[in-house]
């Protein structure tokens, strides 16, 4: 995830640069407010309705829709996936009787919700795992507390996409259910994950007891759902009206849901260019999803510079931000390919990278 803004006195320099940009590496290209607005306005049938607190056709169809796309009995739409996940593993928390959950160390939950979990529910979470890897069973095994739930992600995105093998990701499955353990899914990018698996998304989801998907949607059988709806209440999650959210997500995902085997394609593409490049590498190689970390073997200030001069010059922006790594001299940005990709070729990106690490090189003396 980008960091908080910086105190880098180039920064605002750099951010009119990127800013004059047209054409874009990453995501789906600039977006305004009024082009944001158009579209939902544009996606309204004449046989929406607007909800009324968490009550309502659009918003109940909607719902429906997903929870038969992903093979789930129920859904429920959420304000937000930090909500829907707390709700998910509190309900499983409750039958199971642990106040207990293990995830990942670079979990959602874990990095970017104020202990949430702790403070709101009284739910001690359990790291499992190589902050930089995988949960692999020997990990689960390696457990040594009670657990009511395992949260997996797919994929994990803060360690660069990474996806699990179908085969290790059903043996976990199984070893949790035999142990009378909950399996949620943490499925913000469950979408990105349907490529490499050549699986339904359904069968996917078969796998686990809940699911998240971004938007924000909570999945599971109806009994689940039902106890997710008072948790909503509970957490203050059932709008007036939910409708503005609920068209947004509708319109990206007739948009984009039949995309992401293109998106995963270019981004073998772009990895395989991007790692021919001097002092470049790119992880997990090749993509697991179409989203990778590049790495620049760069002072980051200088290779901020140059990405800078290149969209001045160019007016394409290939990353914005870095994050510094623990070895000197190596940064990293996360690239998530999407609809802008389209208006650059892989010869323009060689080019355009080739030219960043020339411009942020160090002179020799």
């Amino acid at each position: 995830m980008p960091p908080k803004p910086s105190k880098d006195p180039k920064a605002k320099e750099r951010g009119v640069a990127f800013s004059g940009c047209d054409r874009f590496l990453a995501g789906h290209g600039a977006r305004s407010m009024a082009n944001t607005i158009a579209e939902m306005q544009a996606e309204i049938q004449d046989s929406d309705r607007a909800d009324y607190y968490s009550f309502g056709k659009t918003l109940n169809d909607f719902e429906v829709d997903v929870a038969q796309r992903l093979g789930k009995d129920a859904a429920v739409f959420m304000p937000s996936g930090t909500m829907a996940q707390q709700i998910a593993l509190r309900i499983w928390c409750d039958e199971v009787g642990h106040k207990c959950v293990a995830f990942h160390p670079t979990c959602h939950l874990e990095l970017h919700t104020s202990d949430s979990l702790e403070h709101l529910h009284g739910i001690h979470r359990v790291l499992v795992g190589e902050r930089r890897s995988l949960i692999t069973m020997d990990d689960l095994e390696d457990l040594a507390v009670p657990v009511s739930a395992i949260l997996l992600e797919l994929p994990q995105r803060e360690i660069g996409g990474f996806l699990p093998t179908w085969e290790a990701l059903t043996a976990q499955c199984e070893w949790a259910r035999n142990k009378g353990i909950k399996i949620h899914m943490d499925g913000a990018r469950l979408w990105e994950a349907q490529p490499f698996y050549q699986k339904s998304l359904a069968e996917i989801c078969a796998l686990f007891d809940s699911v998240y998907v971004a938007g924000a949607v909570l999945l599971g059988d109806s009994d689940y759902i039902a106890q997710a709806k008072v948790w909503q209440q509970r957490h203050g999650g059932t709008l007036i009206h939910h409708y503005p959210t609920v068209l947004s997500a509708r319109a990206g995902l007739k948009k984009r849901i039949d995309k992401f085997e293109s998106y995963h394609k270019r981004a073998l593409e772009v990895a395989k260019v991007l790692s021919a490049i001097p002092d470049v590498s790119v992880s997990p190689n090749p993509p697991h999803s179409h989203m990778m970390h590049v790495y620049l073997r760069r002072d980051r200030d200088r290779a901020l510079d140059a990405s800078a001069e290149v969209a001045k010059q160019e007016k394409v922006r290939l990353f914005h931000y870095l994050v510094p790594m623990e070895s000197p001299g190596v940064c990293k940005f996360e690239l998530c390919l999407g609809d802008s990709v389209e208006a650059l070729s892989n010869e323009e990106i060689d080019t355009l990278f080739r030219k960043v690490m020339a411009l942020s090189a160090v002179e020799s003396a």
